[in-house]
Formats: C-alpha cells, structure tokens, sequence
C-alpha cells in the first residue's frame, strides 16, 4: 500500500469515527440524557461489570486516569456512581453503579440502540462482518 492509499483510508476511518462520535453527543444533548457520551460509557461499562477498579475502567473505556477521574467526579456528583474504599490498597478506590444509575441505563439502553442502528442503516449482515474483520485485524496488528 502506497502512503497515499494509507494516508486516505486513515482519513476516512478518523472521519466516520468523529462523525459518529458527534451524532451521538448531539443525540444525547437534544435528547435530554443528563449524561455526555464519555459518561455514558463509563456508566454502561459498570452495569455491566459490575464493581471495577478506576485502573480496569480505565482500560475499558480507553481513557487516561485524569481523563477518567473527571468524568467519575461528575458521575458521583450526579448519583449514578459511588466510590467505596477498596479492600485491598487503602489508595484506591472500587466503583460501582448506584441504583440511580442502574436506573439510567436502563432508562438510556434503547435510546442508544437506535442511535447505533442509525450508524448501520442500509448495511447488511455481509458488511457488518467484514467491517468487524477489518477493524479486529487492525487492532491485532498494533498489539
């Protein structure tokens, strides 16, 4: 592959991401979630895992500690996260969901269904799978 093939297919991967990224936070403000796309994330990684340390979220929603620390402050502000001391290292801490945001989620859960189909309209299952394969092989190459 040429740098210029390289250089396009980077650009249109960077331009859907951010194109996607922005119909969400758009959704999610006229909609009237009480929560930002970030925030949604860090939210929904909880419901479904459970009690997670800042360190495990961090990995899961690929945000840097400070990154993540300010969204976890704003979550805990809001009532949809608690921190609880963690057993084993008095310097950390264990998040876990709050009924509030249990409530969240669920009350969320369809509402990004939809904005995610709406990425998908008019591909079918053939181009759901092939997308699936290209961007695992991309992300297996830079492991």
């Amino acid at each position: 592959m040429t740098y210029e093939q390289f250089s396009k297919y980077s650009f249109l991967l960077d331009r859907t991401a951010r194109r996607v990224k922005q119909y969400a936070q758009q959704k999610f403000k006229n909609g009237n979630f009480d929560v930002t796309v970030d925030q949604w994330l860090v939210i929904k990684n909880l419901s479904e895992n459970g009690v997670l340390s800042q360190t495990e979220l961090a990995q899961l929603v690929f945000k840097d500690h400070p990154t993540l620390t300010r969204i976890i402050d704003i979550l805990c502000k809001k009532g949809y996260v608690e921190r609880l001391p963690h057993p084993n290292d008095r310097r950390s801490f264990q998040l876990l969901l709050t009924e509030d945001g249990k409530a969240k989620v669920s009350e969320l859960r369809p509402q990004i269904v939809s904005i995610r189909e709406k990425a998908w309209e008019n591909l079918d299952e053939k181009d759901f799978q092939e997308f699936k394969r290209i961007l695992n092989t991309i992300y297996e190459n830079l492991e």
